[in-house]
């Protein structure tokens, strides 16, 4: 059975953009800056929102099919 892994365009600019985030906010964090931490929240949540939005428009991984079976 293979399996896929979300390796997709979606998957990869959601990971990418919130990694990113997760990059400026820490590093803001350390700095002692609350602004920049919490634009790279921001950041972080961009990655999620725009990941789905490419889900939706069809660069995501395609929904697995479900056998159904009759066990009459």
């Amino acid at each position: 059975m293979a399996h896929d892994h979300g390796h997709t365009p979606a998957a990869w600019a959601g990971s990418i953009i919130a990694f990113i985030g997760f990059c400026v906010a820490g590093a803001f964090m350390v700095m002692d800056n609350p602004i920049g931490f919490w634009a790279g929240a921001i950041v972080i949540a961009a990655g999620g929102v725009i990941g789905g939005v490419m889900r939706a428009a069809g660069m995501g991984q395609k929904p697995k099919r479900q056998i159904l079976v009759n066990e009459s």
